[in-house]
C-alpha cells in the first residue's frame, strides 16, 4: 500500500503553521477559504477577488499556497484567483489516499477544479508547480484557457547534476545551513529571508511528503498539448539547463511564447515578482474573449 503525506510530529506541525501564517501575511486575506474533497483527500484552496477569468496558482515544491501571497493583490484586481495547497506537500490539505503516479496527480488536480466548478482556467505553475501544470495540461485540456510555466522543472529537461547532488547531500546533511546554501545556489542570490523560502524550509523539517518523483513528460504528449502556453525560464537557473529546456519547448510547442530572462536565478517569483505578474497578466489578456474579438 502506498503512503500519504503527513506531519512528523505535533510540535513540528505547530512550528510549521507559525511559518505558514507569517508567509500568508505577505498578502491580503482571502475572500474565501475552501476545502475541496477529492479521491485522494481534501485540498485547501484560497480565493482572492470575485471577477474576471479564473487564475489557478500552483506553488513550487513544498512551498505551499503562501508562496503566491505577494501576487494576490495585483492578480485579483483583474481576476478571480484560486491558490492551492497541493495535496501531499503540506499546508492545510490533508491526504488520505496515496497517489501512485503522474496520472493520479493530474486526476487529483482535475477533481479540485471540478469541485470548484471552474472552466476557462488560466493555470499557472512555478518550478515543480510548472511541471504539475504541464502534467495536467497534457491529460486534461477541456478546462483550460492557457498555461503559464515559470522556470518549470523537468518538463523538457532533467534536473541538473548539481541539483541531484544537492538532493543527496540534503538527505545526508538535512541541516538548516545546508538548505540555506542550496537555496542561495539555486537562486543565484540569498533569498533565505523571503517568507515563501522560510516556509519551504519549515515544511522540509516538519512534513513527510508522499508524491511521485518528477520525471520529464513525453515529447509526444507535449507536442499534442493544444493549450496556449507561456513559458518563462531563468537564464541563471542552476537546477536545470534552462537554455535546453526553452529550446525544446519552442520546438515541441511552436505556437507557445517562450522567454529566457538571462539575469535571474531559479526563484523568479521571489526575485522579480512584479515583472512576473505583469507578464502573466499581459499574456492572459491576449487570450480573453474581448481581446480576441
Amino acid at each position: 500500500m502506498g503512503k500519504t503525506g503527513a506531519f512528523i510530529s505535533d510540535d513540528k506541525r505547530t512550528d510549521y503553521f507559525a511559518a505558514y501564517r507569517a508567509a500568508m501575511a505577505d498578502g491580503p486575506p482571502p475572500a474565501a477559504v475552501l476545502d475541496v474533497e477529492t479521491s485522494f483527500g481534501t485540498t485547501r484552496v484560497y480565493r482572492h477577488g470575485s471577477g474576471g477569468a479564473p487564475l489557478v496558482l500552483l506553488h513550487g515544491l513544498l512551498a505551499g499556497a503562501p508562496m503566491w501571497a505577494s501576487f494576490w493583490a495585483k492578480l485579483s484586481a483583474e481576476h478571480t484567483v484560486y491558490t492551492l495547497d497541493i495535496l501531499g506537500e503540506g499546508g492545510y490539505s490533508v491526504q488520505t489516499e496515496p497517489m501512485a503516479d503522474h496520472a493520479d496527480r493530474a486526476r487529483c488536480l482535475d477533481e479540485v477544479l471540478a469541485g470548484l466548478k471552474l472552466t476557462g482556467v488560466h493555470l499557472v505553475g512555478a518550478s515543480s508547480g510548472g511541471w504539475q501544470a504541464a502534467n495536467y495540461a497534457t491529460r486534461y485540456r477541456d478546462r483550460l484557457a492557457t498555461v503559464t510555466l515559470i522556470d518549470p522543472t523537468t518538463v523538457t529537461a532533467n534536473f541538473s547534476f548539481g541539483a541531484l547532488r544537492y538532493g543527496l547531500l540534503l538527505k545526508l546533511l538535512p541541516f538548516d545551513w545546508m538548505w540555506r546554501r542550496f537555496f542561495r545556489w539555486a537562486a543565484g542570490a540569498d533569498v533565505s529571508g523571503e517568507p515563501a523560502i522560510r516556509l519551504a524550509r519549515a515544511t522540509i523539517g516538519a512534513y513527510r511528503p508522499a508524491v511521485s518523483f518528477q520525471t520529464c513528460l513525453p515529447e509526444a504528449d507535449l507536442r499534442a498539448m493544444d493549450v496556449p502556453t507561456l513559458a518563462i525560464f531563468s537564464g541563471r537557473s542552476a537546477v536545470h539547463d534552462s537554455a535546453l529546456a526553452a529550446d525544446r519547448l519552442r520546438s515541441w510547442l511552436p505556437e507557445s511564447e517562450v522567454e529566457v530572462w538571462p539575469e535571474l536565478g531559479h526563484y523568479l517569483t521571489a526575485a522579480d515578482r512584479h515583472r512576473v505578474a505583469d507578464r502573466l497578466l499581459r499574456f492572459v489578456a491576449t487570450r480573453l474573449p474581448d481581446h480576441q474579438a
